[in-house]
């Protein structure tokens, strides 16, 4: 808890992210980002994660990318995660030439 309340004092204009904390592992916070693989970045860079300490892996028949790390801050583990579209699983929605559906992207 000590650890999301930094958080959220020292950065309050960062990407709201979904926060889970529970009493089976108390010393474990994670913060999820969902469909916004941009966010992920602000947090990585506030939180001083390298780039290198970032994994990057699919799920969902590779129709999601998921990007993960982890680091101890404020006596907790911090895990960040973010989810989003595959670069192929936008494409196909648009359509080949890759934008997005809709009215001024590709197919809707």
């Amino acid at each position: 808890m000590r650890a999301l309340r930094l958080f959220a004092l020292d950065f309050p204009d960062l990407p709201a992210p979904t926060a889970h904390v529970t009493p089976i592992y108390p010393e474990r916070l994670e913060l999820s980002l969902h469909d916004d693989l941009g966010a992920f970045e602000p947090w990585r860079i506030a939180l001083g994660i390298g780039h290198g300490e970032v994994d990057f892996h699919t799920q969902g028949d590779g129709e999601t990318w998921v990007l993960q790390a982890s680091i101890d801050c404020a006596g907790a583990t911090v895990r960040l995660t973010a989810y989003g579209a595959a670069l192929e699983a936008i494409r196909s929605e648009g359509g080949d030439d890759g934008r997005p559906p809709g009215p001024l992207g590709g197919a809707a």
